[in-house]
């Protein structure tokens, strides 16, 4: 559908975490997010991205790639014309999930009946522990016990092992997932690995940098192995395959939106591979579409607003590790 956008404005939010999040590569004590709201005859579309550093995104980048895409955008732009008008990453993402938002207020069908899923249902989502001391992390999973799935930051080696098994004692019957941002070697993914398998650990995330992910090339793990920071869209699909990955995380600030996150489940799952959804900080504007790419997923991390304040109007709810699509159903919806 080809979009008449009548006005675009982006705007900075921040919102302080209940918890700081911390992982391999620093810590953060904000949410820091850009809102980017379309109108078209009166009606308004919303979308939300987090710029990330790794990326080499900044607030003041992603402002300038809206800008720099903003007459275009004016003229009367499709979503498939916007995934050529501007780079995967966050500036697109937040604008082409505003055109999901303001598509479906215009056309009066919910974003998940134009995205031609089944009806939607309800999925669970990681809970997160953030890299501390083995001590903090262990007394943060007795906190957590009862969640059906909890993910463990590690990525510093020294301690790893100490934070990996005192998780699994104090919450033996969750499902684990790990998560190294990047931050070992090949010899300490080994030994990891191995204490992964007798912690019973359902997969392990992107363990070694995504420039020299070719060492994993080989590797064999009774887990699988998953790429994060190593695939952004599609274009990156046969090198994670050629890398011996089996999971593929799917982030929407990666991947430049909805639009290009629904491809690349699909394609990913045809050629085998198991999907996961994940986030960077994001309220529960953010979340919303990823809702719609959960329903692909072996595994869904969507946990973000959990570490946020409560919102009086979320846009997805939130029951403990559950996760509804809000019965307002204010995000892609009418």
């Amino acid at each position: 559908m080809r979009l008449k956008i009548d006005s675009l404005e982006a705007r900075p939010v921040s919102v302080p975490f209940l918890i700081v999040r911390i992982i391999a590569r620093g810590r953060k004590t904000h949410a820091e997010l850009i809102e980017v709201t379309l109108t078209s005859g009166g009606v308004t579309g919303r979308g939300q991205c987090c710029p990330v550093d790794r990326y080499n995104e900044t607030h003041e980048s992603v402002f300038a790639q809206i800008e720099a895409a903003k007459p275009a955008l004016l003229k009367g732009c499709s979503r498939l014309e916007l995934h050529d008008l501007m780079p995967p990453g966050a500036a697109r993402n937040a604008v082409d999930c505003a055109m999901w938002d303001l598509e479906a207020k215009l056309s009066g069908r919910t974003a998940d009946v134009i995205a031609g899923l089944d009806p939607v249902k309800p999925v669970t989502t990681v809970y997160t522990l953030p890299l501390e001391s083995p001590e903090a992390m262990a007394a943060r999973a007795l906190e957590q016990r009862d969640r059906p799935l909890i993910k463990i930051k590690l990525g510093h080696f020294a301690d790893d092992r100490a934070r990996l098994e005192g998780i699994r004692r104090n919450a033996p019957n969750a499902t684990l997932v790990v998560d190294a941002n990047e931050g070992w070697s090949l010899a300490e993914l080994t030994e990891m690995a191995k204490v992964a398998a007798d912690c019973n650990v359902a997969m392990i995330e992107q363990p070694i940098h995504a420039t020299r992910d070719e060492a994993i090339i080989g590797f064999e793990s009774a887990i699988p192995i998953g790429a994060d920071e190593s695939v952004h869209t599609r274009a990156d699909l046969e090198k994670v395959i050629s890398r011996g990955y089996k999971v593929v995380n799917i982030k929407l600030d990666k991947t430049g939106g909805l639009t290009e996150a629904l491809e690349l489940a699909k394609a990913a799952r045809a050629k085998g591979l198991d999907v996961m959804v994940g986030c960077m900080s994001g309220m529960t504007l953010a979340m919303a579409p990823g809702y719609l790419i959960a329903q692909y997923c072996k595994f869904v991390d969507l946990d973000s607003p959990i570490y946020l304040p409560p919102e009086p109007a979320p846009e997805i709810v939130y029951d403990g590790s559950v996760i509804t699509w809000a019965p307002t159903r204010r995000w892609g919806a009418l």
